[in-house]
């Protein structure tokens, strides 16, 4: 089986690993998608937190199911995805229903190996049914769960001002839930491409470039002065996270979905005269992929149109390095499995 492996910041081997062995409580995935997200290139680039190498990347993954230890429901041969989050099930966050913050949790592709293999050995337990979904779009539904959770975290409300700052693929979806939701969405970005993907692709009534303009006073003058009452990162940039402070609405959550290695640093008596509340959202739970799925097939979202590279699997090595370069235009990578 062969397997591509991160062995240290920079670097990319091919191996030779054995298939994975059945046993009890797990599936066996044969991979054909493997959507490359911002953590498999932070990993790549030596910037990811919690991260040690050698680590096979991947987890935004589609495949088919060959082997399950009980059907449970599902037929080999089917197309599937999976929630790669492995959760304890017992500490207090998976007690009280949040498995998504789980304190022992295992990130597939980030505390364990991950998905850029051939075959993945998975809990039975995470498996989602492909429900007649393209390969393509199930490798498409982590990446939007995690923007429905942000939204849900957010609690975003109908005609409320949502500004969210990254024109990634995270916040991308995560835009597209909360026009789902019923906010007024701005897209805020230093990359005119995105935005202008943002305004074409995504029909975002509102951008703003950081670079080319004065962002409290633009805000103030889409929000009648108002100023937006959920504000949400989806950049994981200390400086993007520092000055979002300044753009909420008295009394507006914040909810911070990308992570950085620093700490955070804001006025308190700005804060605090706001009553804002200040939030984390990791990763996602069944509820939201579940969202996602509904959402793809009644039409409200269309996740193909995020890709915008695709390359074979034994293409990976040579191509990776690139998708760092803002100046390739990528949105969404996508490794095809022969």
């Amino acid at each position: 089986m062969k397997t591509l492996v991160c062995t240290s910041p920079g670097q990319f081997e091919y191996n030779q690993g054995n298939k994975p062995e059945l046993t009890p409580g797990n599936a066996i995935i044969k991979i054909k998608r493997i959507g490359v997200c911002g953590t498999d290139l932070h990993a790549f680039e030596g910037t990811q937190p919690y991260f040690e190498y050698p680590r096979i990347l991947g987890h935004e993954l589609a495949g088919e199911l060959v082997e399950i230890d009980s059907a449970a429901g599902f037929e080999i041969g089917e197309a599937v995805t999976f929630i790669p989050y492995f959760n304890c099930g017992t500490c207090i966050a998976c007690r009280n229903g949040k498995p998504n913050c789980c304190s022992s949790l295992k990130v597939c592709g980030v505390h364990a190996h991950g998905g850029m293999v051939e075959y993945l050995s998975v809990p039975s337990s995470t498996l989602i049914h492909g429900d007649g979904l393209s390969f393509d779009e199930l490798a498409l539904i982590e990446p939007l769960a995690i923007g429905a959770h942000g939204v849900r975290r957010a609690a975003v409300q109908p005609g409320e001002f949502v500004l969210i700052i990254g024109a990634g693929p995270i916040g991308l979806g995560t835009m597209e839930f909360a026009r789902i939701a019923g906010g007024k969405v701005i897209a805020l970005d230093i990359n005119e491409e995105r935005l202008q993907f943002c305004r074409e692709k995504l029909q975002i009534p509102y951008t703003i470039n950081a670079l080319q303009a004065n962002v409290p006073e633009q805000l103030a003058q889409i929000t009648n002065h108002d100023m937006p009452t959920v504000v949400i990162d989806a950049t994981g940039n200390l400086k993007a996270i520092n000055n979002a402070f300044q753009y909420m609405a008295h009394g507006a959550r914040y909810v911070l979905i990308g992570l950085q290695k620093g700490d955070i640093s804001f006025s308190h008596p700005e804060f605090h005269k706001r009553e804002a509340t200040l939030m984390s959202s990791r990763n996602a739970t069944r509820q939201d992929f579940e969202t996602v799925v509904a959402a793809i097939k009644s039409g409200l979202v269309n996740p193909t149109t995020y890709i915008t590279h695709r390359v074979l699997f034994n293409q990976v090595k040579d191509e990776f390095q690139s998708w760092l370069n803002p100046a390739t235009g990528v949105v969404k990578a996508v490794i095809e499995m022969e």
